[in-house]
């Protein structure tokens, strides 16, 4: 899948621990259908093979309605799996490592919390950075908080795009929105929340 900036404009990424039962493929689906234009499939203390098999079911779903799957933290899941791209740390595989193993059209993000950082990743091959956290995380407790002004030095620093991330909800999207982001990541804010379109709609409204 080609990558462009638009695709990052309402970037989910997934939480099971917020579905209680739920199932991922569906709330995949009722966010896309209510305007999500990227996910990202975040899974932990799973196996390699478990990731794969998750991964090719929310594939299914991305690409029937042609949004991008991307994969934290692991390419090789993103590979095997037939996702778009992968997103990776500060301390996952470099930028410049990855690139030696993928297509040309395989979307790399990369997460930076200082200039240098973005500038670096941006140096190694990355399509678009995360940068948070904008606000207080339940998902991440103790992230390093980015001000309004660090975001904005940040998306400032480079050419490549921009996705705000961290605690972001409707109440609080107002502070962010001259920083120069090119979307925002969301978790809680959608799945978290009892009805999963009307969050995504409500959130692509304001936006």
């Amino acid at each position: 899948m080609k990558f462009n900036k638009d695709m990052l404009s309402l970037y989910a990424v997934t939480d099971r621990t917020y579905l209680k039962g739920k199932s991922l493929t569906e709330a995949v689906e009722q966010a896309i259908q209510s305007g999500v234009t990227c996910v990202q499939l975040r899974e932990k203390n799973i196996s390699f093979d478990e990731y794969v098999s998750r991964a090719k079911k929310i594939c299914e779903v991305c690409h029937k309605y042609g949004v991008p799957l991307i994969i934290n933290d692991d390419y090789r899941v993103a590979l095997d799996s037939g996702a778009d791209g992968v997103h990776v740390g500060i301390e996952d595989t470099e930028v410049a490592e990855i690139r030696k193993h993928v297509s040309g059209n395989f979307i790399i993000g990369a997460t930076a919390k200082t200039v240098k950082q973005a500038q670096k990743a941006q140096a190694d091959g990355a399509d678009y950075l995360g940068v948070g956290a904008v606000f207080p995380s339940p998902t991440k407790t103790n992230a390093i908080r980015i001000t309004p002004e660090k975001l904005t030095q940040i998306c400032n620093s480079v050419d490549i795009p921009v996705v705000a991330i961290g605690g972001i909800s409707l109440e609080n999207l107002h502070e962010i929105k001259d920083c120069g982001q090119s979307g925002i990541a969301v978790v809680s804010a959608l799945f978290a929340q009892e009805d999963i379109r009307l969050s995504a709609e409500h959130l692509r409204t304001k936006l």
